[in-house]
């Protein structure tokens, strides 16, 4: 098994002047999203339980993590990691300037554990790169350990690579709450598309 990486050449301008250059950005290649019908049936094959039982107990666990978390609360979720709310929002100086307004994003925070890490950390990294026309001129396969990015510590543990991912202008890299910082988005991007995608 190996996740699947696209390194696409693009146009990087770093401002509305600049003519800009061509670099190799790389985004990770998502596969199709498995719905939940998908999931349930292979976790009640795994599992020995009929679809109908494992869709109730799918169905509740969702009620009890989404309460909890909006409660404020950092809710396990069991083999995987946990899940706790977060937020985005500006400092001021007087504790007159206060306000809910300052708050510009709420948002949750996964929290993976330390197996799915390891797990991650291990798994080989296929590069196909992509020149500007949308042709394949290589292909990259890496077994190395990798950085897993620590939401709890708003940077990348060290595994044996780089903990950060930059391409021309575009960066993958953790965004902060307030109190504590928290793991960016990665997007995906397609061949031949102009410059970089910001988190």
């Amino acid at each position: 098994m190996a996740l699947k990486v696209k390194a696409v050449e693009r146009l990087v301008k770093f401002s509305k002047e600049d003519a800009g250059t061509y670099r190799y950005v790389m985004t990770p290649e998502l596969y199709i999203a498995l719905n939940q019908a998908k999931v349930i049936r292979e976790a009640a094959l795994r599992s020995g339980v009929s679809q109908g039982v494992m869709k109730a107990c799918w169905d509740a666990a969702g009620e009890v993590i989404k309460a909890w978390a909006t409660e404020g609360h950092s809710v396990a979720l069991p083999g995987l990691g946990t899940m706790r709310f977060g937020l985005r929002a500006k400092s001021v100086e007087k504790v007159e300037d206060v306000k809910a307004g300052l708050i510009s994003s709420r948002r949750i925070v996964f929290t993976p554990t330390q197996d799915l890490k390891d797990e991650l950390a291990s798994t080989a990294i296929q590069i196909t790169c992509y020149d500007r026309n949308g042709d394949v001129v290589k292909r990259v396969t890496s077994a190395d350990a990798g950085t897993v990015e620590d939401p709890e510590n708003g940077e990348g543990e060290q595994n044996g690579g780089d903990s950060s991912q930059t391409g021309g202008g575009g960066s993958q890299s953790s965004g902060g709450d307030s109190t504590q910082t928290g793991g960016g988005d990665d997007t995906g991007g397609k061949p031949n598309q102009g410059g970089s995608e910001e988190p």
